[in-house]
């Protein structure tokens, strides 16, 4: 009868903490699923079994009877232009640095030293990686200058570093779960709209932003999820009450 008692407070223990952990086990896996995914793609495209895959992609966004011609009229190229610019290191440090000053207003000095870390961490990854692939742009005329290697996408890697890392925090500030849906899917919709602005003007392969995408959304969930298990120990602020009804 003892015994019998012992293994359902046993089992008991082991659902409640599977049961109240299940958020943080299913970031691990997803973190992990997305560096593997990273990890394949930067084998395949770099082994060149990605080529018909990327060509096609790209040839999509090209003129047919002139593949140095992008589709659409002036107007789009202003735009498109307009939107990967939101990805760019000088626009996303003004948007970081405006961040950080109101967390720092709000008195969240660890939720901004938070912020601080994960993107100078991403950007420095971001630029390591860019090195040690080494791997050349396109070979076509592309609507913008660029200066450092394809893959990944730094400017797909480092929006998903900055949007999703900055709707992540601000997401457990949130009042409403209204609100914090909302605030993760705008992260989530700014990081696809810059990272698809690269392939459309010509200077990065789709297998390049694919793993810009994957890891950067890795590094934004590892930073997210590090802020969870730091706000249980009291060490981050901890997300404001819903008022809704």
């Amino acid at each position: 009868m003892f015994n019998r008692l012992g293994r359902s407070r046993h089992i008991r223990r082991v659902r409640d903490f599977v049961t109240g952990e299940a958020p943080l086990l299913a970031a691990i896996a997803l973190i992990s699923g997305l560096i593997l995914a990273f990890l394949q793609i930067a084998d395949e495209a770099l082994e060149g079994e990605m080529e018909a895959f990327d060509n096609a992609i790209l040839m999509l966004f090209r003129d047919p009877s002139n593949i140095d011609q992008v589709i659409g009229p002036v107007w789009l190229h202003e735009m498109v232009r307009d939107i990967t610019a939101l990805g760019s290191f000088a626009l996303l440090g003004l948007i970081v640095l405006g961040v950080c000053v109101y967390l720092l207003m709000a008195k969240m000095r660890a939720s901004t030293l938070l912020v601080v870390i994960s993107v100078l961490g991403g950007t420095l990854l971001s630029t390591v990686l860019k090195m040690g692939y080494n791997r050349p742009r396109p070979d076509l005329t592309s609507m913008s200058h660029q200066f450092t290697a394809s893959f990944p996408s730094g400017h797909a890697m480092l929006s998903a570093v900055t949007f999703m890392t900055l709707g992540a925090v601000l997401a457990q500030l949130a009042p409403t779960r209204a609100l914090r849906i909302f605030t993760i899917a705008a992260a989530i919709f700014l990081t696809a709209i810059v990272g698809s602005s690269r392939i459309f003007m010509g200077v990065h392969y789709p297998s390049d932003v694919l793993a810009g995408w994957c890891l950067g959304a890795a590094w934004a969930l590892l930073c997210s999820t590090i802020a969870v298990v730091l706000q249980r120990r009291g060490k981050v602020e901890t997300p404001a009450e819903d008022t809704s009804a």
